[in-house]
Parts: structure tokens; sequence; C-alpha cells
């Protein structure tokens, strides 16, 4: 892996400062896909497990960087400090995006003291807690990241998604979510919203 992304920074592919991105998905396992059994009503066949991919990618170019198996469902958070090792091993990560999954203190003193990316855009997961996050990074990311201008930043672009999909124009989901089995994309684009709120309130 490491030699594809030598060469990809030889061709001009990998830039001075790249910019990575996290997640996680379930696959299908078997001929016959979740939508299929669930339509014809084979209750015996549905799958409670499946495969669980996790993924470090680099947008510029979508290699990929770093890549976790595991076994859903599960939480997408211990699978991250494995990926990220993987791929600051082959890309040195300036910028990390990841969904709110993710969010949690350790995850960001990894990267930014550890690993020596500079910028981790991890979204708030509030978990119902009262007041303002303590610790350090994720403190930052509720002054420099408002909940309401991201809400406002994805719901826009959820409507520019419905606008192209109703004029037959398709784009992919990254943050598909798992519903059993089954792939239940919940919103469009976060890591590209995500980012995009960050530049903006970054001075």
């Amino acid at each position: 892996m490491r030699a594809c992304f030598d060469r990809a920074g030889e061709r001009g592919l990998i830039a001075q400062r790249p910019e990575g991105a996290v997640d996680a998905t379930g696959l299908e396992a078997r001929h016959a896909s979740s939508y299929y059994v669930d339509r014809k009503g084979y209750r015996p066949f549905q799958r409670r497990k499946w495969p669980k991919l996790t993924v470090v990618c680099h947008t510029a170019s979508h290699l990929l960087a770093g890549v976790v198996v595991t076994q859903g469902p599960s939480n997408d958070s211990p699978q991250f400090p494995e990926a990220l090792r993987q791929a600051v091993a082959n890309v040195p990560f300036d910028r990390l995006l990841a969904d709110a999954a993710y969010d949690a203190e350790h995850n960001h003193r990894l990267c930014r003291e550890e690993l020596g990316i500079r910028s981790t855009v991890i979204p708030l997961n509030d978990r119902a807690a009262i007041g303002p996050p303590a610790t350090r990074y994720r403190a930052q990311m509720a002054r420099r990241f408002p909940r309401r201008i991201y809400d406002r930043e994805r719901h826009q672009s959820q409507q520019t998604a419905l606008r192209l999909r109703s004029a037959g124009v398709h784009r992919p989901d990254p943050s598909a979510r798992m519903s059993g089995p089954r792939l239940d994309p919940q919103s469009d684009d976060p890591q590209i919203v995500a980012i995009q709120v960050f530049n903006r309130a970054s001075p």
C-alpha cells in the first residue's frame, strides 16, 4: 500500500497538506440482499450480524489509506485508532474529517498529539450533556463548529441532493448507516458540510 501512495505522490495526487476522512459501513455477505429477504418475508434468513468495514480515505484521490474489517453491528469508535495508525503510515494527513460517531477527546488527542495531524473535524455528539464540553479539543469544536450552523448547512446540502436526485443525478453518500444489515442514508455528504462549516468558522 505504501508503494501505491509513493507513486500517487510522484504523480502529484497527494498535496502538501493532505486531507483524510474516516467512516464505517456494513456489507452484505450473502448472494441475496437484505432488501430481497425483507420483501419476501423470509424471516429465518434475516441477518443479525454482518461484515463491517472502517476506512480512512484520502479525500482528493479517494485512495484508501487505512482499512479495518470487523463484525457489525457495533460502535464505530473502537476501530478509529487502528485505522488511523495504518493511514498515517501511508499519508501524513494535515486534517482529518469524521462524523459524530467518532466524537471523543481521546480520538482528537490520538490524532493531534500522537499522529501529528494538525486539525481534526469531528462534530459533537451531544449525548444529552449538560453544558459545554470541558475537555480541550471538544471545547474547541464547540467554539469553532457551532451545531446550529452545521444543522443548517446539512439541511441545505440535503435539499440540494434531493433536487439532483429528482433530476436524475445521483451522488454517492458516505454517511450511509446500518439499519439491520441494510444501508440507510441519514444525511448527504456530512463530511463535506463539516469542512465547509469549519472553514467559515476558523479565522
